[in-house]
């Protein structure tokens, strides 16, 4: 009895040979040494990071910020098996993804720039100064 299926929706057939030990040790150093890294930077930044300059600081964050995105997308790419997909079905679903995140970056910014224009009038309303008024006694003459 055959096991083969035609069918028009199969597009690609993962390669299932002997080597799945050996991808899973590769995958597994892989991530072990990019989180060794993050580690390290998160380290170094938590000791010496009231010395540094802000540019320095910032730079770092992003470097992690970096390296757990790549960490992300490999873990992705190989446990959720998205690497194996047809280039369509990747572009499905990281391209709603990066406009997600986008979405989230862009309320955050503009909450805080609201934020911020709440708290200092922004010229929206009239200048109202307000007039110390004396209180006159009664029976008083000028």
């Amino acid at each position: 009895m055959s096991q083969h299926i035609i069918s028009p929706e199969i597009s690609h057939a993962p390669d299932h040979s002997g080597s799945g030990t050996k991808r899973i040790w590769n995958v597994f150093w892989v991530l072990s040494f990019l989180t060794m890294v993050e580690l390290g930077l998160g380290y170094f930044l938590y000791f010496k990071g009231a010395g540094m300059s802000h540019t320095a600081v910032l730079s770092t964050k992003i470097v992690i910020g970096v390296l757990t995105l790549l960490k992300a997308y490999y873990i992705v790419s190989v446990f959720m098996h998205l690497g194996d997909e047809v280039r369509n079905m990747i572009m499905t679903i990281t391209v709603p993804l990066v406009l997600f995140v986008w979405f989230i970056i862009a309320f955050l910014y503009d909450g805080n720039s609201w934020k911020n224009l709440r708290n200092t009038n922004g010229y929206s309303k009239p200048n109202i100064q307000k007039v110390q008024t004396v209180p006159v006694k009664e029976g008083a003459k000028d």
